[in-house]
């Protein structure tokens, strides 16, 4: 049988080749939803992500109105698939016991605005927090970021406590349609299409805040093409790549004994 001579594809037709490769060789997540916002938390811990209490997770539960959230109290070190609470949009408990953070108010908000988004991720992960203290954007000037690129809305000035309206209606209209946004004096949001892709966003966000504390801090950060940013941007975001390299962190997270129960359902 013959095969196509490779060195004579162009890069879009290798590309191509390559999105039909990796969607026909890899298979869905196993996961349920329950245990993908598990397995982001122990992610999201692992990875600097950690700060007491603070920061939120949810995704829809495919019920209008509905989504599921951790309890107030609880550590994202802490979080189980059968420990999350069923909410509604006004943050009373549906399933499960304990209350939700208040602060889940603006997700509800960032809902109601994009019908596209199941999952929301806020947090106040160091190098962002760091970077939101000096009031300065995301920039986006490293392949690996280019996931973001031209992706992360930008607040310049804090708002405040989150769990008032008011900030709901500021955080979802300054999201805007970004699947990002950087909060100055407070942290990240992520908001998009799947678990997997916010959790994989998550981690770019602040791997990109902490490259643009040590660039910045030794000279000019300079700009990458705009063409060749979105054309790394689209590449990285393919949802089944999303999907793989959610599953590697998670391995990577459930190989650690402190998330042997992670999965738990009860």
């Amino acid at each position: 049988m013959r095969t196509t001579d490779t060195f004579e594809l162009n890069k879009e037709e290798l590309i191509t080749s390559s999105s039909q490769q990796m969607d026909a060789k890899f298979a869905e997540s196993r996961y349920s939803v329950r245990e993908k916002l598990a397995l982001t938390c122990r992610i999201l811990y692992d990875n600097g992500h950690d700060s007491g209490l603070a920061g939120q997770i949810t995704a829809r539960t495919g019920q209008p109105g509905e989504f599921l959230t951790q309890r107030l109290g609880y550590g994202f070190d802490e979080i189980t698939a059968g420990s999350l609470l069923r909410v509604d949009e006004h943050l009373n408990v549906l399933e499960g016991d304990g209350i939700p953070n208040p602060a889940n108010r603006f997700h509800s908000w960032v809902y109601r605005a994009r019908p596209d988004v199941n999952c929301i991720i806020h947090t106040h992960a160091v190098y962002t927090a760091a970077l939101g203290m000096l009031e300065q954007p995301l920039i986006v000037s490293h392949m690996d970021n280019c996931v973001l690129y031209d992706d992360v809305a930008f607040v310049a000035k804090w708002p405040g406590v989150p769990v008032g309206n008011e900030e709901g209606e500021l955080i979802s209209s300054a999201l805007g349609n970004k699947r990002a946004l950087m909060l100055s004096h407070h942290g990240l949001l992520v908001a998009t299409g799947t678990v997997e892709e916010a959790c994989i966003l998550s981690l770019a966000f602040e791997r990109a805040a902490r490259m643009q504390l040590l660039a910045a801090a030794a000279g000019d950060i300079q700009p990458i093409p705009p063409e060749l940013a979105k054309e790394a941007h689209d590449w990285i975001l393919r949802p089944k790549r999303n999907s793989v390299a959610f599953d590697y962190y998670a391995r990577r997270a459930l190989k650690n004994p402190l998330n042997a129960d992670c999965l738990r359902g009860d």
